[in-house]
């Protein structure tokens, strides 16, 4: 589902073309107007991951396709910035959720982080609707101040989001048990 990022020609291609839909682009944090420059800013990605400055994953659908990209920016004091997109053809299917899951479970369990942050234009209210479903993020508009007036320096544009890891973890424990339950009934 998720794979280290890679400037591969097939799948920039893929992501390029996926990224520039007008439902998909201007909710994408680091925009290419290009191929040559989606090609240039994902090698600057890889080297920004290198220096451990964000974490960023290809989200494949079931076949292996690249179907958009999971990223963590921003990253300092054990906490990060999430930035997600994904291709207007697969909206709506359950990747984003699946995505989520496997990016928190590595960024949580597998490096130092302790708090995934997102912030989420008021005005996109699908992603607003899907953060909010989810059940281990808290609206940190009130929590983290500091953090949502930054956010909103210059007028409000952001509604803040945050998952701490331990509400993800117990999230996981819950599902986990869910899963033996059911199997032994």
């Amino acid at each position: 589902m998720l794979k280290k990022r890679e400037i591969c020609g097939q799948e920039c291609h893929i992501l390029f073309e996926l990224m520039t839909h007008p439902d998909v682009f201007p909710f994408v944090r680091h925009k290419a107007y290009s191929y040559d420059e989606f090609v240039f800013l994902t090698k600057q990605t890889i080297e920004a991951e290198d220096q451990g400055e964000l974490i960023s994953r290809t989200i494949l659908d079931e076949w292996g396709n690249p179907i958009g990209t999971i990223n963590l920016f921003d990253i300092q004091d054990g906490a990060g910035f999430l930035g997600t997109w994904i291709g207007k053809p697969f909206h709506g299917k359950g990747y984003n959720n699946i995505a989520k899951d496997e990016f928190f479970k590595e960024l949580f369990f597998e490096t130092d982080i302790q708090t995934i942050f997102m912030r989420i234009r008021k005005v996109n209210g699908r992603s607003r609707k899907a953060a909010e479903k989810l059940p281990y993020v808290i609206n940190a508009n009130e929590t983290r101040r500091s953090v949502y007036e930054q956010l909103n320096a210059v007028e409000e544009v952001y509604d803040l989001y945050e998952i701490p890891k331990d509400l993800f973890t117990l999230y996981i424990m819950r599902q986990q048990e869910e899963q033996e339950q059911a199997m032994e009934a």
